[in-house]
């Protein structure tokens, strides 16, 4: 197993503080991969997103068998006490009332991956020239493109497009995406908040992850085309290419 791994998190060009947060590690049997993107104002987001995400790092650290029957489980249940760590805190703290993270987890190793997911941060992988977008968005626009009433393009440009309907620390419990797939040699994956999806489409991004280039160079684009197009939000993405054992 061999991933070439690039991650990275920017403010933005509206923003005066950063609420992403993320995690990008691996070992000798698998890799683990987070993006965060807190909500609540007066630093309480940034909280929620570190919070959240330094949980679920914890308590996937031993997870090392993605084929392993309770793999997903233990992802669904690291995604659940998050929810209540962050739940909790809210509840303790009046200041902190009303924060929240979204939050997009990947175990992956070179033949499995196991998604936990809540919120609008997304997923993607991109296998022999198509790209996928593996998370379905909790999110307003979401349902109305499921309803038929938007295009995902509509949707991308829609006034409510970051109204979300599901996150870590809504309320005392959460129900977590759980997805899992076939890993493969060649894919390339990306984990990115909703200011860098928001602002760069789905075209530009296959552009980009299907290139040569390295994660870094991949990762740094796609952070200057979504400040370029506005910068709006905090912009965060992680790309990790699955490689074949001897690549260097």
């Amino acid at each position: 197993m061999h991933f070439a791994v690039s991650a990275r998190t920017d403010v933005g060009r509206m923003r005066k503080a950063n609420e992403d947060n993320l995690f990008a590690d691996a070992n000798e049997h698998r890799g683990i991969f987070i993006v965060a993107d807190g909500m609540g104002g007066h630093a309480a987001g940034e909280v929620a997103s570190e919070m959240a995400v330094q949980t679920i790092t914890r308590e996937l650290a031993d997870v090392n068998d993605l084929a392993r029957a309770d793999a997903p489980t233990r992802v669904s249940e690291a995604m659940r006490l998050a929810n209540r760590t962050v739940y909790q805190r809210t509840v303790s703290e009046v200041e902190k009332l009303g924060m929240g993270t979204t939050a997009s987890a990947m175990l992956l190793s070179d033949t499995h991956y196991i998604i936990g997911h809540v919120g609008d941060s997304r997923i993607y992988l991109s296998r022999e020239g198509q790209l996928r977008q593996l998370t379905r968005d909790h999110s307003l626009v979401q349902e109305q493109v499921d309803a038929g009433l938007l295009t995902p393009e509509q949707a991308r440009r829609h006034p409510q497009s970051n109204v979300i309907t599901r996150c870590i620390g809504m309320g005392s419990e959460i129900e977590p995406d759980i997805l899992q797939g076939n890993a493969q040699v060649g894919d390339v994956f990306l984990l990115a908040s909703d200011g860098l999806t928001g602002m760069v489409d789905d075209r530009r991004i296959s552009s980009l992850l299907l290139s040569k280039a390295s994660p870094e160079r991949i990762v740094n684009a796609l952070i200057a085309e979504a400040n370029n197009n506005g910068g709006i939000d905090n912009i965060t993405a992680i790309v990790v290419k699955v490689l074949p054992e001897n690549a260097t």
